[in-house]
This record gives structure tokens, C-alpha cells and sequence, in this order.
């Protein structure tokens, strides 16, 4: 197996690990910021809560580790692009860590609403309020990095024909749909999921092409 193939599937793998593991860790996590009473239920599901945020740690990691795999590939065709794709997922992870520690900090908080006895108007709402922002707008902020910049990473791989020209116009379409949307949420105007699933969709069916096919010779 060459050094290119080894690359395509490390890349392909993490993009699938980056997102089955964000997919349950927030999962796990909004089943219980969900409910109308979650500080009450926060700390008696602590577990629940410490292996969704895993999870996402688990995503940011994999998400580093998809730019650096495709880094020597990438570098062939446009250096100063693979460098910058390198360091927007370095940005885009360490928002997301950030994002994901919030949750953590209910627990706590979670712990001593209970001891005090669920007060019906205390600062522990605040806090409770403040964390949820926090992730919502951490996630928000780490999908503009995210869509900016994997607008550059499909218009090199439209340009190079590392992959079929169509996969590159699909990713395109996706990233630009996922930052319109993050841009439109945190500016208070919701979209719901109809913005994320031309991207959702590109970062399953890329990363299978590239297990499956690897990436295309190099154009001359």
C-alpha cells in the first residue's frame, strides 16, 4: 500500500470517527440539556453527560487528525492551502474542546441546585443558561471555521481532480450551506437542520470514497 492510499483511508476513517462521535456525544448530551428541568437532571446523569463530552473530545481529536493525514497530499498541489486546512482544524478542534467543556461545568452546578433544594429563581439558572449559550455558540463559531475554510480544501480538490469533479461541486455546496447556516444562527435566525445536510451528507460520501477509491494520480 502506498503512501498516498494509507493517507486517503487514515483521512476517510477520521472523518467517519469525527462524526459517529460527535453525532452520539452531542446526542448523549442534549438528551439531558433538553429537558425543561436539567439542572435537576444533570448531575444524577453525570456519567452520561462526562461520555458525551468524550465523545466530542474524541471528534476534535479526529478532526486534527483528518487535516494533518491529508496534509502531505494536499501540499503536492498547493502548499500555503494545506498549511492553512491544518490550522483551521486546529482552530475549529480547540473551539469545540471549549464548547464541549461547558456541559462539565453543569455538573457541578447541577449538584449544588439539587443541596440547596431546586430554588425556583437563583443564579444557578444563569449559570445553567450561560453554559448552553456557551456550547451553542462555540459549535456555531467552529462551523464558520469550519465552512470558510473547506470551501478552499473542495476548490483544491475541484481544481487538482484529486476526486471526481462532482464529489468537489457536492462538498462545495455542502461547506457553503453549513456556513450560511451557522452565520444565520447565531445572528438569531434558525434554520434548523436543512442547511446542515448537503455538508452532512458530502462528509460521509467523501470519506467512504476515499476508503473505497483513494485519491485520483495526480493531474499534470
Amino acid at each position: 500500500m502506498n503512501s498516498t492510499i494509507k493517507s486517503a483511508r487514515i483521512a476517510g476513517i477520521l472523518f467517519l470517527i469525527a462524526t459517529v462521535t460527535y453525532m452520539l456525544g452531542n446526542g448523549l448530551i442534549e438528551a439531558i440539556l433538553n429537558n425543561p428541568d436539567y439542572l435537576l437532571h444533570v448531575y444524577p446523569h453525570k456519567t452520561q453527560v462526562s461520555i458525551g463530552v468524550l465523545l466530542e473530545f474524541i471528534n476534535s481529536t479526529a478532526a486534527v487528525g483528518i487535516a494533518i493525514a491529508l496534509f502531505p497530499i494536499l501540499k503536492k498541489h498547493n502548499e500555503q492551502i494545506a498549511l492553512g486546512y491544518v490550522a483551521f482544524r486546529i482552530i475549529e478542534a480547540v473551539i469545540l474542546i471549549v464548547g464541549a467543556i461547558c456541559p462539565l461545568l453543569l455538573i457541578h452546578a447541577s449538584k449544588e441546585y439539587i443541596a440547596v433544594g431546586a430554588p425556583a429563581a437563583s443564579y444557578f439558572q444563569t449559570i445553567g443558561s450561560l453554559a448552553i449559550q456557551g456550547k451553542f455558540l462555540s459549535f456555531q463559531l467552529a462551523m464558520i471555521v469550519l465552512g470558510l475554510y473547506s470551501l478552499l480544501l473542495c476548490y483544491l480538490l475541484y481544481r487538482s481532480k484529486l476526486i471526481p469533479r462532482f464529489l468537489s461541486i457536492f462538498g462545495f455546496i455542502g461547506y457553503a450551506s453549513l456556513l450560511t447556516s451557522a452565520l444565520l444562527e447565531i445572528f438569531g435566525h434558525s434554520t434548523g437542520m436543512l442547511l446542515f445536510i448537503p455538508g452532512a451528507l458530502f462528509e460521509i460520501l467523501f470519506p467512504i470514497w476515499l476508503i473505497v477509491k483513494g485519491f485520483n494520480k495526480p493531474s499534470s
